[in-house]
């Protein structure tokens, strides 16, 4: 964008005002016409001005004043053009030295006074409109709904959200049998989760024939045959969820033992030989008391 000087800023400021003369319009009409910047920086000055208009509503004449204008348009007559006699104009006159330098203080004198009015119509202005912010801003915050309903502002919302902290999860009760032959030599370890039922079947000294497979077995008096709790794997750690569809005495009470089977499991969902390693659960950490509940 062309930079511009002081007088076309105050040009464009008193075109959107309507200060200027029936001249000054037309020149910037002018200069609007064929210079976009300056009609950008018009339309600008056209939008600063625009929030006195909403702050001023519309004023209707009373019915009377249009009466006497329409009697007085009525009564009027047109007026005959007034000729006057032509005469002879007189020759020029010799110009003086002193009179030119005078005219030319004149001109000067003019156009300064041209540029304080212009300067003081832009002060003026300036003040409207500092007056209008600060009289919108005080509106805004004490009476709101005196304003237009675009420049009006927005209530604030309240919303209360909950936020559900987490309760802490409380630690459950863990039990372990040592599945062995004899007192000392343990073949498997077995780790159950009171909370979940999950069992862990953790390796210790035992090791598969080839072709052969470790069986997990539950053995209990409220059951009528021993069920089967899956193939041992051959890592060193198993886990298994199958003990949840079993009640916690049955699971605490039962006996735990291992056979031999063909690879893969016994075939016929009973154990085909004796157990070979057997345990059964012991408490090795209680369960943790609930925290009292918040207030």
């Amino acid at each position: 964008m062309m930079a511009y000087s002081e007088d076309h800023i105050a040009l464009a400021a008193e075109y959107a005002l309507g200060t200027l003369d029936a001249d000054e319009r037309a020149q910037v009409e002018t200069m609007m016409s064929v210079d976009k910047d300056f009609t950008a920086m018009v339309q600008a000055w056209e939008q600063k001005l625009g929030v006195l208009n909403q702050m001023v509503g519309s004023i209707e004449p009373r019915p009377e004043v249009w009466d006497k204008i329409r009697t007085a348009i009525g009564h009027s007559a047109p007026q005959e053009p007034l000729v006057l006699p032509q005469a002879a104009p007189p020759p020029p006159p010799v110009p003086d030295i002193s009179e030119l330098a005078v005219a030319m203080d004149d001109s000067n004198v003019i156009q300064l006074s041209a540029k304080v009015r212009r300067w003081r119509n832009i002060a003026t202005l300036t003040t409207a409109i500092a007056a209008a912010l600060v009289a919108m801003i005080a509106v805004q915050a004490w009476r709101p709904e005196l304003l237009p309903e675009g420049i009006r502002p927005k209530k604030p919302r309240t919303q209360v959200v909950e936020v559900k902290v987490p309760a802490a999860p409380v630690p459950s009760a863990q039990y372990v049998a040592v599945l062995q032959k004899d007192v000392g030599s343990p073949a498997f370890i077995l780790t159950v989760d009171g909370a979940t039922k999950n069992f862990t079947v953790r390796k210790v000294g035992a090791a598969a024939e080839p072709g052969k497979s470790f069986e997990l077995w539950l053995i209990s008096d409220r059951l009528q045959r021993p069920r089967s709790l899956g193939v041992i794997g051959g890592s060193d750690f198993t886990a298994r969820p199958v003990l949840s569809s079993y009640d916690a005495d049955t699971i605490n009470a039962a006996t735990f033992a291992v056979t031999v089977e063909q690879a893969g499991g016994s075939p016929e969902g009973k154990p085909t030989s004796a157990p070979i390693y057997a345990g059964k659960l012991i408490e090795t950490v209680p369960p943790a008391a609930a925290p009292p509940p918040a207030r």
